[in-house]
């Protein structure tokens, strides 16, 4: 058994070997079968346009050698680096700020200390590039500058991409357009969220808003870093590239999917909680175990077992969350 996994992260002492080959063999057979029908849509010229077909094919899943370029064209990141040429290089090469290159050199060794390719000993250490792309990153949107949990986001990114520049644009896609203003240092869009995820819950799985109200469990004690992190750490690797390769295509209610299905799922798990400690634990449970391995199907399930959630329900679920929000301020 290979202690670590393709991506270069270090399995746990307690990871179930054998429930995962058995996922993993099933797997293996759809993502044989997705590459073909990916190489035949993409017919070698490495383009293609958005249509439902597309997006069927992109919630089944992107293959792994295609994964990088279909971020790209999808999130708009491959239009703005090819309208602005050697803009990542100037970023690099330009004036910088001091107190933001202290702020990301002290994360450095905090990003996934458990992945052999971010580690000082390795050749090529990601470290390197992921210090780049966040110095880059950080001069190109000085609203932002540095924020935790960016660099696990840019991290996955140059796992994924093997590439500074291709990071720093799909970062700069999510940052910027997909995800509203999570990153800013005052985070109102992240704590909107948190909020509009509660209401959703209510909507939808109601049992287990009232348990959270009985018990005063604020949402953004058991799912901050499920928004923050986009399931970064949270969900198994392969469960969370699928996340991703819908989130680029779909924007940020697939957030909502996915925290939704966790819920619902776990709803009578959740319920068995008595306390508030309990709460938290069970939330923490409910990210592990074989419903959440199986990518395949639980990204099938995302789609269905929320029912109907339009942009037009978030957005104005936002409104309302936000103005809350700054009432309170």
């Amino acid at each position: 058994f290979c202690r670590v996994d393709p991506y270069g992260f270090e399995r746990p002492e307690d990871f179930d070997y054998a429930s995962y080959e058995a996922f993993f063999s099933r797997y293996l057979v759809v993502l044989t079968r997705r590459a073909i029908k990916w190489s035949k849509l993409l017919k070698g010229n490495n383009s293609i346009q958005k249509s439902l077909k597309v997006k069927r094919y992109i919630r089944k899943g992107i293959p792994n050698e295609h994964r990088a370029l279909i971020w790209m064209i999808v999130s708009g990141a491959q239009a703005n680096m090819e309208q602005n040429p050697g803009y990542y290089q100037r970023l690099l090469e330009g004036e910088k700020n001091d107190k933001l290159l202290e702020a990301i050199k002290t994360d450095m060794n905090r990003t996934f200390p458990d992945n052999v390719k971010f580690r000082k000993t390795a050749d090529p250490c990601l470290q390197h590039a992921l210090y780049n792309v966040l110095v880059a990153y950080g001069h190109h949107n000085k609203a932002v500058g540095y924020c935790q949990g960016m660099n696990f986001i840019a991290g996955y990114l140059i796992l994924i991409t093997k590439n500074e520049e291709e990071s720093f644009w799909l970062l700069d896609a999510l940052i910027g357009r997909i995800l509203p203003d999570y990153y800013s240092p005052a985070m109102l869009g992240l704590k909107t969220d948190q909020e509009v995820l509660g209401e959703l819950v209510k909507m939808k799985v109601p049992a287990v808003a009232e348990l959270m109200e009985r018990h005063g469990v604020m949402w953004t004690l058991v799912v901050s870093r499920w928004f923050i992190c986009l399931f970064i750490d949270i969900l198994p690797v392969e469960t969370v590239l699928r996340i991703w390769d819908c989130l680029f295509y779909e924007g940020s209610k697939i957030i909502f999917r996915v925290a939704l299905t966790l819920i619902k799922q776990n709803q009578a798990f959740i319920l068995e909680a008595t306390n508030f400690p309990d709460i938290c634990e069970k939330f923490k449970q409910i990210t592990k175990g074989t419903f959440v391995t199986e990518c395949h199907s639980f990204m099938q399930k995302i789609f269905t077992d929320p029912g109907s959630l339009s942009m037009a329900t978030i957005n104005k679920l936002r409104e309302t969350c936000r103005e809350k929000l700054l009432s309170q301020g």
